[in-house]
């Protein structure tokens, strides 16, 4: 179990930016550029380095080698938008400074039920360096923040658009919490492209369709022909609830079989083929529990050790039959339950951070925890009540407006990433393929 974790870590986090290109070589290393990306630089070493990171983790998830020309040239692609967008956001003071690091670091540990020695030598045990892997978390952080500034922070949704997206779930039957695992083939089409550009899209994307029919692995096909930002993961696109599809994709992910290829779908970017992976349906019941805590923070005067005794102290107290809505009025840390007794009313699964969740899931109704630590101090629990139950029409609506942010943000990101690749300076001084 803990091996797969780690495998998703990878292939979200190190898989992403391994080997990002960086400025300050020195004039002896020139006969080594691969690409000039503007006015950065990526190496031959960068590339090989890149290209072999990518094989060893393909292999690490049990997958078989794709043919090695598809991969570099997808590896090359995402190494050059790599570079843009920090070009970008170095330009706009985009940074993340090393406390900032060390919490997503923390985090990363913590979602695999680790420290972060134990995510070092995770790391190490698959031959790789932890202050490489730090260093392109930090990296994929600063992508994250410009692609937050330039594209998720300006979508917006209106209500009309909610009502709209759940009427049409009534009308279909599907419901909020419905899920598509789709992989796509994107054979894009330039802006204001010429009807002479369309007709040889199209060519193309049947092209592709007839492969697929033929017995191509779909990932070997995506490899060699999507022009996806996903191309370089097989063209998978991950679980989406359906208000983060497109229109076009769900309303053909509604109509296909498990393992069923899609014609080629037009849009404004370009020639669609999807492929439905799995799907899953649930219902809107969801468990939920009415619990109570104390918080004790340590800084520099109340240290962990200090923090743990003053619950185990307090937990002894409710034992002794006093009030433990009394002691968390008087001790708890936390201002948003401290003057409710600790009392944090019914919560959904998700609601509390990995930590919290799991000693919560861990007792019985009534029982109260031993003293344990989360990233905003150390706590005790107390488990009131257990229930299942519906979720409500706003919870719904809530539910809908992110998922349609998201959709919609990702669709600009595609534009977005595609506009700047073009816009972009790129000299090749290898051979390639294209």
């Amino acid at each position: 179990m803990q091996f797969n974790r780690i495998n998703r870590l990878f292939t979200l986090g190190f898989i992403c930016l391994l080997s990002l290109p960086t400025t300050g070589y020195a004039l002896e290393e020139l006969d080594s550029v691969a690409i000039i990306v503007n006015d950065e630089i990526i190496s031959t070493q960068q590339l090989d380095q890149r290209f072999n990171d990518f094989k060893r983790q393909i292999k690490l998830q049990g997958q078989s080698l794709p043919d090695e020309q598809l991969l570099k040239k997808q590896v090359i692609e995402r190494m050059i938008l790599d570079s843009i967008q920090l070009q970008l956001a170095k330009a706009q003071g985009i940074y993340v400074d090393d406390l900032s690091l060390n919490q997503a670091l923390e985090n990363i540990a913590k979602n695999n039920n680790t420290s972060l020695d134990g995510l070092r030598r995770m790391l190490q045990s698959k031959g790789l360096n932890y202050e490489d892997f730090r260093e392109q978390t930090r990296k994929e952080m600063i992508i994250r923040q410009l692609q937050q500034r330039v594209i998720y922070s300006s979508v917006k949704v209106s209500p009309q658009e909610i009502d709209s997206f759940l009427e049409q779930q009534k009308k279909s039957g599907d419901t909020a919490n419905d899920k598509y695992h789709l992989a796509q083939i994107l054979i894009a089409t330039p802006e204001a492209a010429s009807p002479e550009e369309i007709s040889a899209a199209l060519k193309k994307a049947e092209e592709v369709v007839e492969q697929l029919q033929q017995g191509k692995e779909f990932s070997d096909v995506a490899l060699r022909f999507s022009d996806g930002r996903h191309a370089i993961q097989g063209g998978d696109l991950g679980w989406r609830s359906a208000a983060e599809l497109p229109s076009l994709f769900l309303n053909a992910a509604r109509t296909l079989e498990k393992s069923e290829i899609s014609k080629p779908l037009r849009s404004a970017g370009g020639f669609h083929v999807l492929k439905l992976i799995d799907k899953q349906t649930r219902n809107y019941i969801v468990n939920q529990t009415h619990a109570r805590h104390i918080l004790i923070k340590t800084d520099e005067i109340t240290s962990d050790d200090d923090a743990r005794k003053t619950l185990l102290s307090i937990k002894q107290r409710f034992k002794n039959g006093e009030s433990f809505s009394a002691l968390a009025a008087e001790f708890s840390q936390d201002p948003g339950s401290k003057n409710n007794g600790g009392d944090l009313g019914w919560s959904s699964e998700g609601s509390f951070v990995p930590r919290f969740t799991e000693v919560m899931n861990s007792l019985q109704k009534q029982q109260v925890s031993e003293p344990f630590k989360s990233q905003f101090g150390w706590h005790i629990i107390q488990v009131l009540d257990r229930r299942k139950e519906d979720e409500t029409e706003q919870r719904i609506r809530q539910k809908a407006e992110l998922a349609i942010q998201k959709r919609k943000a990702d669709e600009e990101l595609e534009l977005w990433l595609r506009r700047t690749r073009d816009e972009a300076f790129v000299e090749f001084r290898i051979e390639t393929d294209s």
